[in-house]
């Protein structure tokens, strides 16, 4: 191979790497966008549970409150046969018993009523948590459809972008040797995108490990590839 027609090649291989580095960056950007919907959505779903608990809590209220209802209306039951009951007894102190049993009864009964008092505001305090927290939902899906079709638009601008990439890199690829070119492309999958690197004060720019002075004469020789010691990167240098 001659000086020139490696100098040349060289030359290709960094138009090839400007290429190359935006499509690494575009797909890396599109590859991302599934993990940031699903970030959304789980944000969201999030929200939604929260919603749904809240919902549970105030059916849950509801049947406590249900459950004293009854455990009220059969006491008052309970009285109301004691009471018919006090005319039928024959000494005071069996009246006096009765007496103290419909007393405890009403007591009873009006614990129960404090009970479903305090229940019902707790009913009324988290209906109107609900209620806000059902509009800050509405808007939240609004927010998280806007962001979720934000991210699938941009998905298709890259994919547009990538599409003219892909048709410039393979305009650019049939003028470099097939060897060349395999070495190069195993480089960039094993090198984050970046093949080719120059070396400046020295350093590779690459891995910004230091380029002993005799490789970069062997560089400016363009005999034949030289690459990175420490990043295995193809080198060259911006004459």
């Amino acid at each position: 191979m001659s000086v020139l027609n490696l100098k040349d090649h060289l030359n290709i291989l960094t138009q090839l790497q400007e290429l190359d580095s935006e499509i690494y960056h575009f797909k890396a950007q599109k590859n991302s966008a599934p993990v940031q919907i699903e970030a959304l959505k789980t944000a969201f779903e999030q929200k939604k549970q929260k919603l749904t608990e809240l919902d549970k809590e105030a059916l849950e209220l509801t049947k406590q409150k249900k459950d004293k209802e009854m455990e009220m209306g059969s006491k008052e039951e309970a009285i109301k046969k004691l009471q018919s009951q006090l005319y039928q007894l024959k000494t005071n102190n069996e009246y006096k018993i009765m007496l103290k049993q419909i007393d405890d009864s009403k007591a009873d009964n009006s614990f129960i009523e404090d009970k479903i008092l305090e229940i019902m505001e707790k009913i009324d305090n988290l209906k109107n948590t609900v209620e806000s927290e059902r509009k800050l939902l509405a808007q939240e899906e609004i927010v998280f459809n806007q962001e979720k079709a934000k991210i699938e638009n941009t998905v298709k601008e890259i994919e547009q972008k990538l599409t003219q990439l892909e048709t410039q890199r393979e305009q650019l690829t049939p003028g470099i040797d097939k060897k060349i070119l395999s070495q190069y492309n195993k480089i960039l999958s094993n090198r984050n995108g970046l093949a080719i690197a120059t070396v400046t004060n020295n350093s590779c720019q690459g891995c910004h490990m230091f380029v002993p002075p005799q490789v970069i004469n062997l560089i400016k020789m363009y005999e034949r590839i030289i690459t990175c010691e420490v990043c295995n990167r193809i080198l060259y240098t911006e004459d």
